[in-house]
């Protein structure tokens, strides 16, 4: 019976580089691939068992994994990628059949491109960060992912022009991370702080390796594609399903009400909500929480204080 054939049957003439993945990488690929769709069920299994207004977070992590699911599948047929001149050509002794251009996965980045700012969504809520700050965080995300792209795609030495853009857009993204999220975070304490400081720091650990990756692979060409393969691969493991696991075990605890997320469940009455939610100790926790001026508490993103986006529906 004939084992994994996804590159042999995928090798289009013209299109296939010179150095690539092998049956082996393939392999690894499809693993992934089979991680993140049981993470996926296990995400949306786990949604069912929450009232609807509290299925926020299970909805954008099992987002998370079923977006990688998809390019992990697309990477083990080796498909969604192109062949680019690398600039550091190794010797043939070095690697069999590695002179000249190197296979670059732009699915990759199309998965990035998707899941980082998601990522970034579970964690920034969780802290209770008002809406432009996630906004600008998730900006400079983009901004990183796609500086990556491109200086995958580059042949020369100005690809490392854009790796540094890259780096200067994540290091503000750690800056809203450990600062700005962090006190925040601080701020509600309980389990929004225990969750965002475990998750956060976890997720800032991994991603100052991607970096690593990226220029051992795409940038220098320095490891073989089945290597990167696992770099990335075991990288991705970590950073979304387990992470996600994290996330919402530490989500059991927490009502979407103290983030200042004031979600009504189907047939739930604006009377019933605005008591339960707001008047019942369900209230905003955090920084910046207001008061009307007549000495009431407001409603909407005023209850939900500076320190926290509100969204009612």
């Amino acid at each position: 019976m004939p084992g994994n054939e996804a590159v042999q049957i995928n090798n289009v003439v013209g299109q296939q580089a010179n150095l690539a993945i092998t049956n082996h990488g393939s392999d690894w690929y499809y693993t992934v691939c089979a991680v993140m769709g049981v993470s996926t069920l296990a995400f949306m299994g786990l949604a069912l068992r929450k009232p609807q207004g509290h299925r926020l977070f299970h909805y954008i992590t099992a987002g998370i994994t079923a977006i990688a699911c998809i390019a992990y599948f697309a990477m083990g047929s080796n498909l969604g990628q192109v062949p680019i001149q690398a600039e550091f050509v190794r010797p043939r002794s070095h690697w069999v059949g590695s002179a000249g251009t190197r296979e670059i996965f732009y699915a990759r980045y199309i998965d990035w491109v998707i899941t980082t700012p998601l990522l970034l969504l579970d964690l920034l809520l969780t802290a209770g960060l008002p809406t432009p700050t996630i906004l600008i965080t998730i900006f400079a995300d983009e901004i990183m992912i796609v500086c990556g792209l491109i200086g995958a795609l580059t042949r020369t030495s100005y690809k490392w022009g854009f790796w540094t853009f890259g780096m200067a857009a994540f290091f503000y993204v750690v800056y809203n991370l450990l600062g700005t999220g962090r006190s925040h975070a601080s701020a509600l304490g309980g389990a929004p702080k225990k969750t965002y400081m475990l998750c956060g720091v976890m997720l800032t650990f991994l991603w100052f390796l991607y970096p690593i990756a990226w220029g051992l692979s795409e940038g220098g060409n320095v490891i073989h594609p089945d290597s990167e393969a696992i770099f990335y691969g075991i990288l991705d493991i970590f950073a979304k399903p387990v992470y996600g696991a994290l996330l919402i075990w530490g989500h059991r605890n927490i009502n979407p009400s103290q983030l200042g997320l004031h979600i009504r469940d189907p047939g739930q009455t604006s009377e019933k909500y605005h008591n339960n939610g707001l008047h019942n100790g369900h209230g905003v926790t955090g920084p910046d929480r207001a008061v009307g001026t007549n000495g009431t508490h407001t409603t909407g993103a005023s209850a939900a204080g500076a320190g926290a986006p509100t969204a009612t529906v």
